[in-house]
């Protein structure tokens, strides 16, 4: 039997707007609105689009044996056995973009790792994960980390995620926390948007400035609301939000990286702190340092095909006679590209910029090269100017 799918908290407020709601991840969930996705996707370039992800999975990982100065390093070395990120150093306040791995090194999900600024929170680190493996990555951290009391984990089940990307989105927020204008990409703050208490991050999957709003249940419609009563927020679909991510060269879980692959594999390289590299420590520690001082066998790369003709995930990349030698992950049309762009993964001896291959749609083989990643100039904000 199929299991049922679930709505979001703000389910109702998405059909109010005119969402067309299609399955994803277990959830109805908004894939685009009546602007339709080519111009929702240009809107947040231009503006600021507003996503509910609240289907992301949050909860705490947490020091069972107290709180205080020295708990941080506790509850980041536990957690340092299953991520190759640095994570003991991780500043107040501050996030760290990391990989939760398997034994072998393989990706079981990427996840975001976040530690509170407040002195009463040390020893506590704040996770989000990715809807499609929340369920399967909560009970692998608890397999690891609680049933050996190494750390507590408590999953936030009555909180929404909304997310505001674009060029306007600080001004925006600012006008609700002026403190946020400042606050440096990759950071959250515990602070009040007209008076609700939220979890306000600097950060995104859009390739723009933006932010993320972490808000109980019951006061997310509000909050949703009085953003969009601004005249440069728009509501935005999974439609625009997979094209804005697929330009910015970011990876969806279950796609362009899978448990198959490891961090050096999938290029995610930046995502081995630099400690992490010489300690090691970490599950699947040693395939992971020798491909990096090796090369992995088979590289996500960009590719951009010529012509018009867009190449779908499960795409055959070849060589020129024809012989594949990768597949298409992540592909579509890039709005502010202006043109098909798509990700894959091809051989190292392939995997230069520039280097030319062959795609086979539907039958046909068109001319393709492989990129840069990613496809557009990142707007992630870097601090105040002079």
């Amino acid at each position: 039997m199929t299991e049922a799918l679930k709505k979001l908290p703000l389910d109702s407020l998405h059909r109010e707007l005119g969402g067309k709601v299609v399955p994803f991840a277990g959830y109805e969930m908004p894939v685009q609105y009546p602007m339709g996705v080519k111009d929702e996707h240009l809107w947040t370039r231009a503006k600021a689009g507003l996503f509910d992800v609240s289907h992301m999975g949050q909860a705490w990982l947490v020091n069972p044996h107290g709180l205080g100065p020295q708990a941080h390093d506790w509850v980041a070395t536990c957690l340092e056995r299953l991520v190759p990120g640095e994570i003991k150093a991780l500043g107040r306040g501050r996030i760290r973009y990391s990989l939760l791995l398997g034994d072998d090194g393989g990706i079981l999900d990427d996840l975001m790792i976040t530690r509170p600024a407040a002195d009463d929170a040390q020893g506590e680190l704040f996770l989000v994960v990715n809807a499609a493996v929340k369920d399967r990555d909560f009970a692998y951290l608890k397999d690891h980390l609680v049933t050996t009391n190494q750390a507590d984990l408590t999953i936030e089940h009555d909180r929404c995620l909304l997310a505001l990307q674009g060029p306007k989105a600080a001004a925006v927020i600012a006008a609700m926390d002026p403190d946020a204008a400042t606050m440096p990409f990759m950071s959250m703050r515990e602070t009040q948007l007209n008076g609700i208490d939220v979890y306000l991050s600097r950060c995104g999957y859009t390739g723009e400035d933006g932010f993320e709003i972490s808000v109980p249940n019951t006061h997310a419609e509000t909050i949703a609301r009085t953003l969009l009563t601004h005249e440069d927020v728009a509501p935005i679909g999974l439609g625009a939000r997979d094209s804005l991510r697929l330009e910015a060269g970011l990876c969806l879980y279950g796609h362009d990286m899978t448990p198959n692959e490891s961090p050096v594999s999938a290029a995610l390289t930046f995502a081995i702190g630099k400690r992490r590299k010489i300690e090691g420590g970490f599950l699947g520690a040693d395939r992971i340092l020798r491909e990096q001082a090796q090369g992995a066998d088979m590289i996500r790369v960009g590719i951009k095909p010529d012509g018009r003709a867009p190449a779908r995930e499960g795409t055959s990349i070849t060589t020129g006679n024809g012989i594949e030698i990768g597949k298409v992950t992540s592909g579509g049309f890039g709005p502010s590209v202006g043109g098909p762009i798509a990700m894959g993964y091809v051989p190292r001896s392939h995997a230069v910029p520039g280097t030319d291959v062959m795609l086979d749609i539907r039958g046909k083989l068109h001319p393709a090269r492989v990129a840069d990643l990613p496809f557009i100039q990142p707007g992630y904000y870097r601090g105040p100017t002079s």
